[in-house]
């Protein structure tokens, strides 16, 4: 597929989104759009790293949480404004990798070990969130308060204008200019020197040394990145449930959200994450809608469905679904030659 076709279809895609208030009003189908943005948002993190480094992390959520976190308590214990308190989750966020990374890349771990040491410290990050109960309120969480004035929604990023457009689609509009920022950092860093030199440590990091590429500096660089996007979707969340807690924050459920998406979407690609994290949470819709609803409403048996589904698309679909994307295009272009 040739990067011109690349820019068109991205070009489109980019227009239905942003023209989706002219044809959903429903607030649950934005809030689904919502969460499905979030997730591939959290999925492009995981990807920097895992899908274009081969680096397969277990514990993003600790780039989540740690973004979500500064960002609340910032506004909560000292009153920064949330647009000056965004720069500061952010890079404590990079501090936060760039010190994981450190402790793994300095001495050499990857695979199941890298895995395993950022399950880890997503694990210990939990444990401090619950026991600092000075600095973060411990398991009750941080709650900021609700803006009642919608002069000051912008500057409390908080979205409850008077004006129902802006209150309805504020935060959906935001979700996707983080998602385009995410992407267009993702597509930079693919076509870079420095995307390619990462590409060259997963195949084979030996044969990278071997040609004066520092592994260590690109594996750094790549988990710095990873842990800015990671800390946009914690400052997102913060911003628009007004609500963290240790367990939202640094549990797995954001850290297997932001695996899935990508593996399931195609590692390694720009779409990727984002074909996956529609793919997910819209079988999860179409089952609970469907089968769930036939079976009277038993909890678990959308569950099934879904992950007999995932099984399938990780056994059938070693590209994922970017990669089937790409196989169609390809056919179609060809038979046009013909």
């Amino acid at each position: 597929m040739s990067d011109r076709v690349r820019m068109t279809g991205w070009a489109l895609l980019l227009l239905i989104f942003a023209a989706v208030p002219a044809f959903i009003s429903s607030a649950r189908w934005i809030d689904f759009l919502e969460l499905t943005l979030f997730v591939a948002v959290l999925g492009q993190g995981w990807n920097i790293l895992g899908g274009y480094g081969g680096q397969y992390s277990f514990g993003n959520a600790v780039f989540f949480g740690t973004g979500a976190y500064i960002q609340a308590l910032l506004q909560y214990k000292l009153g920064i404004g949330p647009w000056a308190a965004m720069w500061f989750a952010v890079a404590g966020t990079v501090v936060v990798g760039a010190f994981i990374g450190y402790l793994s890349f300095r001495y050499g771990l990857r695979g199941s070990y890298f895995a395993l040491i950022t399950l880890a410290f997503s694990e210990a990050f939990l444990v401090l969130s619950r026991s600092l109960k000075s600095l973060t309120e411990g398991g009750r969480g941080v709650q900021l308060p609700l803006n009642q004035d919608p002069a000051q929604a912008l500057a409390a990023f908080q979205f409850n204008f008077s004006d129902p457009f802006l209150r309805s689609y504020g935060f959906y509009y935001t979700i996707l200019i983080i998602l385009i920022v995410a992407c267009a950092l993702t597509w930079w860093m693919e076509r870079s020197r420095f995307g390619a030199q990462l590409v060259a440590v997963r195949e084979n990091e030996e044969a990278a040394e071997a040609l004066g590429i520092s592994a260590f500096r690109v594996k750094m660089g790549a988990i710095c990145l990873a842990a800015a996007i990671s800390a946009m979707a914690g400052i997102y969340y913060v911003q628009k449930f007004l609500y963290i807690e240790p367990g939202i924050a640094y549990g797995t459920g954001k850290s297997v959200e932001a695996l899935f998406a990508p593996i399931i979407g195609g590692l390694g690609t720009v779409a990727g994450p984002l074909l996956g994290s529609f793919f997910i949470h819209g079988i999860g819709e179409i089952a609970k809608e469907t089968l769930g609803r036939a079976m009277g409403d038993r909890p678990g048996i959308d569950l099934i469905l879904f992950g007999s589904i995932l099984i399938l698309v990780l056994a059938f679909l070693p590209r994922g679904l970017a990669g089937l994307l790409e196989s169609v295009c390809k056919r179609i272009g060809g038979g046009r030659d013909a």
